[in-house]
């Protein structure tokens, strides 16, 4: 009888061991650790969060541009609605409103010829040095960078109190006293952010293997730069060029302090005698930007497209 026992006992364990084999070896259905339906609650809740966050972005932007606008086409005293301001600007004589619309047109000309000085100094001074840099001397990057981001530290009004005696003598001695001499400082104020954009743009390729490339292939270092590297740096160069554009079109200190007539500066004296001009300009200022910026994507998706070809 107890052997007849072991036996069924062996032969239980024996079903138990292979049954539980068999469990194994068959597929178990995988529960999702998280239900659709909460899922889709996390998602819904996600999209919430991001329409608040930019409804109160473009809020936080729109309001104030859209108060300058409703003050152009309002009479702040009598409170009559009119575009009187705006028919001045496009037309280009405020007789009407009795303001004289010639100092607005000066100052627009002097920054206008101030970006393209600026930003052709700012270029032809960063470029070769940093691509220089990168490829024969990676050691005075950090040197290199640290000079064209000091001015950063130092404030518009401190850079004018030790740039007045320089453009002072420049002026009496060396220069004359027209504005577009500001292209000197302004190409300081402009350097630390042209330097970043550029800066992005080089770390972004592989210039040193695309320079040994193209010397093993016999290529001259005038046609390295030209031919290889700066198609490659198209997009930061533009980026830099719009960055020194804004910077210099809203650009007030320095030249109010120096003595020197630009945009803003003739903005603030029109200002004067009719703010509505004022306001409208400054707000087709902001719209020159956008556009400017929008240009740009168009500009460096062009680019794009026409390499990938």
């Amino acid at each position: 009888m107890a052997v007849i026992g072991l036996g069924q006992e062996s032969q239980g364990v024996s079903n138990t061991v292979s049954s539980g084999r068999a469990d194994e070896s068959q597929p178990v259905p995988a529960t999702p650790s998280h239900p659709a339906q909460l899922r889709a609650l996390r998602i819904l809740r996600q999209r919430i969060l991001k329409s608040v966050i930019l409804l109160v972005v473009l809020a936080f932007l729109l309001v104030p541009l859209m108060a300058m606008m409703l003050f152009t086409v309002r009479q702040p005293l009598s409170g009559q609605w009119g575009i009187d301001a705006w028919k001045a600007i496009f037309t280009g004589s405020g007789d009407s409103l009795g303001t004289d619309m010639s100092i607005l047109w000066q100052g627009l000309g002097i920054s206008l010829g101030l970006c393209v000085v600026t930003v052709v100094l700012v270029l032809a001074l960063l470029v070769p040095v940093m691509v220089i840099t990168y490829l024969r001397s990676p050691r005075l990057a950090r040197v290199v960078e640290w000079v064209s981001t000091l001015p950063l530290t130092i404030p518009a009004i401190v850079l004018v109190v030790g740039l007045g005696p320089i453009y002072r003598w420049l002026s009496a001695d060396v220069l004359s006293t027209n504005p577009i001499w500001l292209c000197f400082a302004y190409t300081i104020l402009v350097m630390p952010f042209s330097y970043r954009a550029l800066a992005v743009g080089m770390r972004s390729i592989d210039m040193r293997t695309l320079a040994e490339a193209s010397r093993s292939l016999g290529a001259s270092w005038p046609v390295l730069f030209v031919r290889v590297l700066l198609p490659n740096l198209w997009q930061s160069i533009l980026s830099a060029a719009f960055i020194g554009i804004a910077v210099v079109m809203g650009e007030y200190t320095v030249a109010s302090l120096l003595g020197r007539v630009n945009l803003q500066v003739a903005l603030y004296q029109l200002g004067q005698s009719n703010s509505q001009i004022s306001t409208a300009m400054a707000l087709l200022a902001l719209v020159f930007g956008v556009v400017l910026l929008v240009v740009l994507d168009l500009v460096a998706d062009s680019i794009k497209r026409r390499r990938n070809k």
